[in-house]
């Protein structure tokens, strides 16, 4: 008794070539392999297209995966997008408000995936306790939170100080250079604020500092003859100004001038070089003048000046 001996494809070619061949050679219609063949007849087309032109070569499985996707960001977009981080150090989300000025649309996501790739995304510690924050709508004036940092180097053997205002609504700030840090220093430094300020100021917020209150000092508590009030906050109540306190240790409270410090030690100190007070005090100035100048994400992209011009500033965080 004879037996049929049937060969099995040992690749994706053999098993094409065995289909397409007969079609290719006239021996049978390609409607009828198609009845049979487990392949749609579409597939049948394509494969023998492919055999007539280029041969058995043509039957190999190649990957259809695009070469290049064709919404890919254009290599020019990607240098100007480093070039945007390299020389400002902003954020995704600016340098998208960036390109938009020079007429180049490019999503946010899509630059923080460009600064990701190269390695420029800062990584930041996963908090596991996370505060809940109530939002109200803060107009200009309604608080300023008020701070001292501490300028890193010497100048001339001395130590300096930098105050600084900064308006919660609306992020204008305004900053000013002491070489002590002294209570009639904060009065002269909040009489300059309401004077170059365009809305009155009807609350500062500071942090429990001797320049700031004597709430945690002997002479708040002494009741001989009575206890004595702070020179700010005779000042504040002098002209109606709330004086608001932070917690002991809690630095977050006064978030908002804590956060400028860090874009100031960021930005100016760690770049710029002065040697001496008055060189300090100008470029100060100028540095100034360029962050109430600067778009802001609290702003939804306004600048400081442009939020003091809106009738209703956006919300923001108390």
């Amino acid at each position: 008794m004879g037996y049929m001996t049937v060969i099995m494809p040992k690749s994706i070619k053999e098993e094409r070539l065995q289909w397409i061949k007969p079609i290719a050679t006239g021996e049978v219609r390609l409607c009828d392999v198609a009845k049979v063949c487990p392949y749609s007849q579409r597939s049948l087309e394509r494969w023998l297209r492919a055999y007539r032109e280029r041969g058995e070569e043509g039957l190999v499985p190649t990957s259809t995966r695009p070469k290049a996707q064709p919404r890919e960001t254009s290599i020019r977009t990607k240098e100007r997008v480093l070039e945007l981080r390299n020389d400002k150090h902003q954020c995704a989300q600016k340098i998208a408000w960036d390109l938009a000025d020079e007429g180049i649309a490019l999503h946010a996501r899509t630059v923080g995936k460009i600064l990701k790739a190269e390695g420029l995304t800062r990584k930041y510690r996963v908090r596991k306790i996370r505060y809940k924050y109530v939002k109200a709508t803060l107009q200009p004036g309604e608080l300023i939170e008020i701070d001292v940092k501490y300028v890193p180097h010497k100048l001339s053997g001395k130590r300096f100080f930098q105050f600084t205002a900064i308006d919660v609504a609306t992020r204008w700030r305004y900053l000013e250079v002491f070489d002590e840090q002294m209570k009639h220093h904060v009065i002269q430094f909040v009489m300059t604020v309401r004077q170059r300020f365009a809305y009155p100021v009807r609350a500062i917020k500071t942090d429990n500092h001797a320049i700031f209150t004597n709430r945690y000092y002997g002479s708040y508590k002494s009741t001989v003859p009575y206890p004595r009030l702070h020179m700010l906050d005779a000042y504040c109540r002098e002209f109606g100004i709330e004086h608001y306190l932070i917690d002991p240790g809690k630095p977050a409270q006064n978030g908002t001038v804590e956060r400028s410090h860090r874009t100031d030690q960021e930005h100016f100190y760690d770049r710029v070089s002065f040697t001496t007070p008055g060189e300090l005090r100008l470029k100060l100035r100028l540095w100034n003048m360029y962050y109430n100048d600067t778009r802001h994400l609290g702003l939804y992209g306004r600048t400081p000046n442009e939020a003091l011009s809106l009738t209703r500033p956006p919300y923001v965080r108390a």
